[in-house]
């Protein structure tokens, strides 16, 4: 009968890339503790390597999308204006 599909959390996947990274054990051994295929802890390790430089911009990136969200916001308050505008000479309009 066949395995069912493991996941693993993005801890578990962090934690054992930094154990790579740290060189003190081999990759067949640290599959071999941690029960993945060194394959997984190479990719892993390659993976946890190129989106390091995130963690240090992610202050950028949230201001950034709280600026767009801001002016997305005064736009809709402007839209909500215009038509409220709009709905009460259509109002007198018909009256």
């Amino acid at each position: 009968m066949k395995r069912p599909r493991r996941t693993f959390s993005a801890e578990f996947k962090a934690k054992v890339a930094i154990e790579a990274i740290k060189e003190l054990k081999t990759t067949p051994e640290l599959a071999q503790i941690y029960q993945v295929h060194p394959t997984l802890i190479g990719l892993w390790k390659k993976e946890f390597q190129r989106n390091a430089a995130k963690v240090f911009d992610s202050g950028k990136d949230e201001a950034e999308q709280l600026r767009k969200l801001q002016k997305e916001k005064e736009e809709l308050i402007q839209q909500i204006g215009q038509l409220t505008v709009d709905n009460n000479w259509l109002k007198k309009k018909v009256l």
